[in-house]
């Protein structure tokens, strides 16, 4: 699971979103489709059910969504804009 950093902030317009990393002081600009899935894991969406989210939203094929979106989560965690969390176990 993947939480977007507490030190991010984001402003979202037309064509995508800015990104603040306020304790870095690094600015990120994201198109409509990056903007859209830092909006999903801000919701809580999980990796896949954004991939599914992104093929029916933009019309583009399963496997290259799941192939884009795990890319794409690679590269946010890379300049530590989300976190990467393992699953919580039942007991």
């Amino acid at each position: 699971m993947h939480t977007v950093s507490k030190t991010m902030r984001i402003a979202h317009g037309q064509d995508g979103a800015v990104v603040l990393d306020i304790e870095r002081g690094q600015v990120f600009s994201l198109n409509l489709v990056g903007s859209t899935i830092v909006e999903l894991l801000r919701s809580g969406s999980a990796e896949l059910e954004i991939a599914e989210k992104i093929s029916r939203e933009f019309d583009i094929g399963r496997d290259l969504a799941r192939k884009d979106v795990k890319e794409f989560l690679r590269t946010l965690k890379k300049y530590h804009l989300v976190e990467e969390h393992e699953p919580a176990l039942a007991v």
